[in-house]
Order: C-alpha cells, then sequence, then structure tokens
C-alpha cells in the first residue's frame, strides 16, 4: 500500500493506525512529499514497521508512482493521508485481480467519513455507461478517486503510472485512458469499500487544477477538435471565473510540453470515452 502525502502529520497519524489494524496485514509505505512538519519523525517514531520513502522535494502524485516502482508486490492499494480501507477490501480488491489478469485497476465504492454516507462518485461509477461483463465487479469505467483504487503493478507501470504535467488534480483520468488504451480493464468494484475524510475547509485551488489538468488531459490523448473546444471553453469562462482565469494561465506555458508527449487513444477508447461524456450530460 502506497500513502503519499505532505504537511498532514496528524491526519496521517489516524490514517496509519487504522491500516496497520487491518486483517489483511498490508505492507504500508508512506511516501513524503519533502513535509517540514515533523512527517517523517512521526512515521519513524509511532510506526516503525512502516515503510517510509522520504522524497527531496514535492512531486504531487508522482510521489504514488515512485512509492509503486519502490515496492515488489503485485497489487498495489493507494491511500491518502486522509482515507484509509475498511477491514476485508483489500482482500476482496486481490481477489478480483487474481481472479481475472485483464483488470489493471480496481475502483472501489468510497464511503465518507464521519457521517458515513456514499460518496457521490460511487453513483457515477456504479452508472457508467460502459457496462461490465461476465465475472467482472461491476461497470467499466474511466475515472476513480485515488485514494480508493488498487491497481495491477505491473500495468500502472507499465503506462507510466501518473504523468508528470498534471501534478495533482483529476490525474486519475489520464490514467485511466492510458490503462484502457493498453489494453487493460478498469473497473468498479461496489464490494471494495474505501473511507475518505477529506477537510471540510475550503480548497481555493483545487477548482484550478481540475480547469487546468481537464486541458491538459485533451491535449495530451482527445482529438485536436476536443482539445481546443476545451481550452474555448476556459478561455471564455475566464472573463468572469478567477479559477478559469487562473488554470488558463497555468495551462498556456505547459502547452509545448503537452504537445510533445501527445498520444492519440485508439478509437475504441476515444468512443468510449464520448459515451462516458454523453451519459454525465444527460444525468
Amino acid at each position: 500500500m502506497v500513502i503519499a502525502t505532505r504537511n498532514r502529520a496528524d491526519r496521517l497519524a489516524e490514517t496509519l493506525e487504522r491500516l496497520t489494524g487491518l486483517p489483511e496485514r498490508p505492507s504500508v509505505l508512506v511516501v513524503d512529499n519533502a513535509s517540514h512538519d515533523g512527517t517523517r519523525a512521526l512515521v519513524r517514531a509511532r510506526f516503525p514497521g512502516v515503510g517510509l520513502l522520504a522524497l527531496p522535494a514535492n512531486r504531487g502524485a508522482l510521489a504514488r508512482t515512485d512509492g509503486v516502482r519502490a515496492l515488489d508486490h503485485p497489487y498495489v492499494a493507494f491511500s491518502d493521508d486522509d482515507s484509509w480501507w475498511e477491514p476485508g477490501a483489500l482482500a476482496r480488491a486481490v481477489g478480483i485481480l487474481e481472479a481475472d489478469p485483464r483488470i489493471g485497476l480496481v475502483a472501489a465504492r468510497t464511503r465518507v467519513s464521519p457521517a458515513g454516507g456514499p460518496d457521490p462518485l460511487n453513483e457515477v461509477l456504479a452508472g457508467s455507461p460502459l457496462g461490465g461483463g461476465e465475472g467482472l465487479p461491476g461497470p467499466r469505467v474511466l475515472g476513480f478517486l485515488g485514494c480508493a483504487a488498487v491497481v495491477r503493478r505491473s500495468a500502472f507501470l507499465g503506462v507510466g503510472g501518473f504523468h508528470p504535467l498534471l501534478f495533482f488534480g483529476a490525474e486519475e483520468t489520464l490514467l485511466a485512458y492510458d490503462l484502457a488504451a493498453a489494453g487493460w480493464l478498469v473497473c468498479h468494484a461496489p464490494a471494495v469499500t474505501a473511507v475518505h475524510r477529506p477537510d471540510s475547509g475550503p480548497r481555493p485551488d483545487r477548482a484550478t487544477l481540475l480547469h487546468r489538468n481537464e486541458a491538459l488531459t485533451s491535449w495530451l490523448r482527445r482529438p485536436l477538435p476536443v482539445a481546443a473546444r476545451h481550452t474555448w471553453r476556459l478561455a471564455r469562462n475566464a472573463r468572469a471565473d478567477r479559477a478559469a482565469r487562473r488554470a488558463l494561465g497555468q495551462l498556456l506555458p505547459r502547452l509545448p510540453a503537452a504537445l510533445a508527449a501527445r498520444r492519440r487513444l485508439p478509437a475504441g477508447v476515444e468512443a468510449d470515452i464520448r459515451r462516458v461524456e454523453v451519459a454525465h450530460a444527460a444525468g
């Protein structure tokens, strides 16, 4: 299991208490994104059985990729410093991956703590228009929550893990696209449950990152007219929306790198993306 963290020692301690108490006794690796709040000392002092990979700089979501590379297990679960897994969930996820070698990623159902209600994403995943198939744990999907996923290590590393250009924010979508393009199935598994306890306070940069990375993902993988539409919509919204304006300002200097790394998706994957977009628009 890989946990990427930065400057959230108190939240990380609660998560590690829960994860180290799971009946599956998973190996846990904390990948620290250059924290300066005592995170590393906390892990070493209070959780000596937990691995620690101390990065010299903040690598955002790429810390998860660093963690997967550092492990040699065939399957790796992701948690954030504010999320954990229900007892038995990891065993069920491993059973799914063992039973079907076509599956590259299991996207879990997520329960939001402390109230315990479902994350709204559950309904989106369960209602995927891509459907499932005989023996699959649920429908095929083209997205997931980063702290509620279990990956086949060979599939994850085979597509390069999380893309460095996105850094953080909606980075899961591009990974799902790349797994599908490589022939792997990304499946929702409602019988596998993760728990997320997000901060209740405002996250002013979140919308900016989501807008920026949605456009970057289009330039990296989607047809040029789609990428152009996303960028035009961002530019139009920037007149009145501060987050869109900031996202556009961050997008433009990254466009040359996105074009250099551009790789079109197979026609079948692009068709699946369009089916998902149509279903979301209708919903």
